[in-house]
């Protein structure tokens, strides 16, 4: 069988996501293209702009995952995989780079669709966020971040079931446990100043290929030892209790049936009036009882 999305991404939610990526590009990659006057005065405007613009395009993203409606199967499918990244994340609270919560937000967003997986990951980590008491300026760029793994994931190509989407999902949780820390260090990386290790703090104004290298020296020496656990530990988990997760989605989303067209017929038995007969008198019984097509299809 194919791999199909549940949930399609249709187009005004392609121009959320791109917009929402767009402005999270910009937040994240501003210190290594502002030039030194705009980085000295403006620098630290960015995190709280990007925040309440975040909050503004994550509304309008999820509005528009489902077309402009969000039915109650959709809304149940984000709260479970929203409640289930938040637990684990409570769990752990990052501890030593160890967050299992992106295990669930990949296996959402590969079964689901990119949609659904982006707004679950930008969901998990507020959730995780509320329960452990880590709300703040960085939240925003955690979200952006986390929905991205979870887009990611939808995009995968592939057959669905086997070892090869297994083992492909394990390498993404790998790559994306890397990629997390490498863009989270950004948020604040340009803001250390003095009490940045010599050689590898932010330089305002300085050459594109200097602050690239400050920031890769910075990260090797301050965050490598805590994003390796986190790819090694969502790799892990997607090989050994991937494929019974991945069963479990997939299974409530046949019982959902998102997509499903409802419409009524009437019950097997029951026949039409002849043509020109009169119509039942008021107080008389209703005719035969009306059948729910497409049910089945969410058993």
């Amino acid at each position: 069988m194919t791999s199909r999305r549940v949930i399609p991404l249709r187009w005004p939610a392609v121009v959320a996501v791109a917009v929402v990526g767009l402005v999270g590009l910009v937040a994240f990659t501003w210190p290594f293209f502002a030039t030194g006057d705009v980085a000295r005065d403006h620098g630290n405007d960015a995190p709280w702009f990007f925040a309440v613009l975040l909050a503004l395009l994550a509304v309008v993203c999820l509005a528009e995952v489902t077309a402009g409606r969000l039915d109650a199967k959709t809304i149940a499918v984000l709260g479970v995989a929203a409640a289930a990244g938040g637990a684990l994340r409570l769990l752990s609270a990052g501890t030593a780079g160890l967050e299992p919560m992106f295990f669930v937000v990949i296996v959402a967003g590969r079964v689901l669709g990119p949609g659904v997986g982006f707004v679950s990951g930008s969901l998990a980590v507020t959730t995780g966020a509320l329960l452990t008491g880590g709300v703040g300026p960085w939240l925003p760029f955690q979200m952006i971040c986390a929905g991205g793994i979870g887009l990611g994931a939808g995009l995968l190509p592939g057959r669905a079931g086997g070892r090869t989407e297994r083992w492909s999902l394990a390498a993404y949780a790998l790559a994306t446990g890397l990629a997390f820390g490498v863009l989270m260090n950004l948020w604040f990386w340009p803001f250390l100043g003095t009490n940045a290790p010599s050689g590898m703090g932010f330089v305002p104004g300085a050459p594109l290929t200097e602050n690239l290298g400050h920031y890769g020296l910075f990260y090797l020496a301050t965050s490598l030892g805590w994003d390796v656990p986190r790819g090694v530990l969502n790799a892990v988990l997607v090989v050994v209790a991937g494929p019974a997760l991945l069963r479990v989605f997939r299974r409530g989303a046949r019982r959902a049936a998102f997509g499903t067209p409802v419409a009524f017929e009437p019950a097997s038995g029951a026949t039409a009036p002849a043509p020109g007969a009169a119509a039942p008198a008021p107080g008389a019984a209703a005719p035969g009882p009306q059948r729910l097509h497409g049910a089945e299809n969410s058993r």
